[in-house]
């Protein structure tokens, strides 16, 4: 009986004994890749590597080793085939139990994907099968890749091209394979200045790959949690289905309750969840909650009604307390016009920055924590025309409004773009663009004083391009707007045919991130003894699409000689808001825009202007009209007089001017102006410049 109870104890204590041994295996893990896995290029790549942030990240329960080797090509007929290296050996003999593999980069070469590509989805699922075939449970994660530089000498050649080529690839191999997809990709992109030689990120970089790769490992995604504009008092567009979007652990069921509406999602494995809410009424304040398991989420005062997101520099940035419009300011609260004010950390004066701030602004953290508020009296510091345009939707819609201001002073167009956009369409000035001719020399100039303590060249400003589209545009994707005002155009003013380029570019951005039928009106220039002013606000007239949503209101009628700022920002958010009201809102009757050319008739001696858009012109101080002018084909100008009569101005040509003379009709077509042609409603006739061959017809 005694040998037969040792036996039994014997047999226990062995089994005891395996299971403790199997519980403190380590889980193996295998990075494999090229030499971003390798951590070629960084001080210490010891400690810097991916895979040893990895390792830290994920403790001692788990056994991460490096397997990248530089230059290796997924393609087993590039020209450095990672299956031909000792570290794919290496790895296979490492028996992983889960795999991350981040190949691709490589493969852009010009030896490699022109040649081989429709190798690459074959040999992918090559490389996957063989782990399996050693390790039949083994977890694989495959990575969409790291971004690649518009500094690379072969950017524009082919790399930026088959780079995207790639990554679909890999996103087909991991739905095919059935392999795990994380994305390398997305979480550097934003971070170009971690790319000095544009293909190797620096130790801050690597740590966002060892984030990512953490994270889609263990699942941990720092449980539920919502973009920063969700928040106690805000503003939900009303009247659509509203895709309401945030993070929480993978897997977490998270559910969504508001106004006795229920719904639920499961969490990716990518950390991600999105609820869409059906469309709501205006109204509130109403209470959101948002919970898993967990944590409950409840956010308060939630209103419905219209959301206008308002950006652009300085004269949208210009505040209620700096303006000259006394009589509009808000005589007492309004708890249903609300405002998210986004405020810079710091302004761009004309100062060093301190290093601390360079630290935050590197990192993408430019913008001021903040939240909703309502309007009141005290509340001045708010910008000006986005006030008075909320202010009078408010009045003649009777609901809740909210207003997104995002706009920073001296910013140009092009950092409001995303990179992608930039990339493909204008790569030319995401390059040395501290030195690049298309940036404004005053920004270049601003710029270096605001940087003064940093010298790298990637080193990180508002300024730079694409830099505000991340920090102010890109937080703000899936939020949804009504529309966009926009007031820009000074810090772009020394190049009329870049900006040419750029602002179609930004609409189309902007849609691409809020929706493709956002509307997007636009304020064309002041009057400003400016040089470049008068071709760059007829440029901006020829940009309006009003087919395509895209308008412009005029300001030259509140423009100071020698001040970018005007004082008087009523008139303008007044402007936008009849537009706004116009378009969307049904109140069609009203005159919304300002007289425009409808066409011209050349008669002996004098040129008829007809014009579309008003009832009745005339002139803004009741005296004689002001403005025209003719430049014949010589160059010489002549300014022009006229009458009124109706929709039409006829002016007086020269007796001596024979017409096959005449080239160019312009109105407005001074730096400062004091043209004085308004519609029935006061609304101004914009600056314009017509070849008169070409929109007149009668006497040749």
């Amino acid at each position: 009986m005694r040998k037969r109870l040792c036996l039994y104890f014997l047999l226990l204590l062995g089994v005891s004994l395996s299971a403790v041994g199997r519980t403190k295996a380590p889980i193996r893990v295998a990075c494999i890749g090229n030499s971003i896995t390798y951590g070629y290029g960084l001080q210490d790549r010891d400690r810097e590597a991916y895979p040893v942030l990895l390792q830290q990240f994920l403790g001692a329960k788990y056994q991460v080793e490096n397997f990248g080797k530089s230059g290796a090509t997924l393609l087993a007929r590039g020209h450095r085939p990672y299956f031909q290296q000792e570290e794919y050996h290496r790895a296979l003999a490492f028996r992983p139990d889960i795999a991350v593999i981040h190949l691709g980069v490589n493969d852009t070469d010009p030896r490699n994907w022109p040649n081989y590509r429709d190798d690459f989805i074959p040999d992918y699922r090559h490389l996957i099968d063989t782990l399996r075939s050693i390790s039949p449970r083994v977890r694989i994660l495959i990575a969409r890749t790291t971004p690649i530089g518009v500094e690379h000498p072969r950017f524009e050649s082919g790399t930026r091209d088959w780079q995207i080529q790639i990554q679909q690839a890999i996103e087909q191999v991991a739905e095919t394979a059935g392999v795990e997809l994380i994305d390398f990709h997305s979480p550097l992109y934003p971070f170009p200045h971690y790319f000095p030689d544009a293909v190797h990120p620096t130790a801050p970089g690597t740590r966002i790959l060892a984030e990512t790769a953490y994270r889609a490992i263990s699942g941990n995604y720092g449980g539920l949690q919502l973009p920063s504009i969700y928040s106690d008092g805000m503003v939900l567009q009303r009247e659509r289905p509203l895709a309401l979007r945030g993070t929480a652990d993978a897997g977490e069921e998270v559910t969504l309750s508001f106004r006795g509406w229920r719904g639920r999602a499961k969490t990716s494995r990518l950390g991600e969840w999105s609820i869409t809410l059906p469309a709501q009424s205006a109204g509130g304040p109403y209470t959101l909650e948002v919970g898993t398991s967990r944590r409950r989420i409840q956010l308060h005062s939630v209103y419905v009604g219209e959301v206008w997101l308002c950006s652009g520099q300085s004269n949208m940035a210009f505040t209620l307390g700096e303006s000259s419009d006394e009589e509009h300011r808000p005589i007492q609260p309004d708890s249903l016009l609300r405002i998210y004010s986004m405020e810079p950390a710091h302004e761009t004066t004309a100062t060093a920055w301190p290093l601390s701030f360079l630290d935050s602004l590197d990192q993408l953290r430019y913008y001021r924590p903040t939240s909703w508020t309502g309007a009141s009296p005290s509340r001045t510091n708010i910008s000006a025309i986005a006030y008075h345009f909320a202010r009078e939707l408010r009045d003649s819609l009777q609901i809740p409004v909210g207003i997104v201001v995002n706009a920073v002073g001296g910013s140009p167009a092009e950092a409001w773009i995303d990179r992608a956009t930039l990339e493909m369409k204008l790569p030319a000035i995401l390059r040395h663009w501290r030195t690049n001719d298309f940036i404004m020399p005053w920004v270049r100039e601003r710029a270096g004083q605001n940087l003064e303590a940093r010298s790298a060249p990637l080193a990180r400003h508002p300024y730079a391009p694409t830099y505000l589209y991340d920090t102010g545009i890109r937080p703000l994707k899936g939020f949804a707007f009504r529309g966009a005002l926009w007031y820009q155009g000074e810090s772009n003013a020394h190049n009329v045919e870049a900006h040419e380029v750029l602002f179609p570019l930004l609409v189309d951005s902007w849609r691409k991130t809020f929706g493709a039928k956002l509307p997007f009106y636009y304020v064309q220039l002041s009057s400003m003894e400016r040089p470049s002013w008068p071709a760059f606000r007829d440029s901006q007239r020829r940009l309006a699409r009003p087919q395509d949503g895209v308008e412009m209101v005029v300001s030259l009628d509140h423009g100071l000689k020698t001040d970018v700022h005007p004082r008087v920002k009523y008139p303008i958010g007044h402007r936008l808001a009849q537009l706004a009201l116009s378009r969307q809102y049904g109140y069609s009757s009203l005159e919304a825009r300002s007289p425009e050319v409808q066409h011209l008739t050349l008669q002996p001696q004098a040129l008829l202007i007809s014009f579309s858009g008003t009832t009745q012109l005339r002139t803004s101080d009741g005296a004689e009209l002001r403005g025209f002018e003719l430049v014949t084909r010589e160059g010489k100008t002549y300014p022009l007089s006229g009458t009124i009569q109706g929709q039409t101005v006829t002016l007086r040509l020269p007796a001596s001017l024979p017409t096959q003379a005449l080239w160019l009709l312009r109105y407005a077509y001074r730096p400062y102006s004091d043209a004085n042609l308004i519609g029935a409603t006061g609304l101004p006739v914009g600056t314009f410049s017509l070849d008169v061959k070409t929109h007149s017809h009668g006497a040749q």
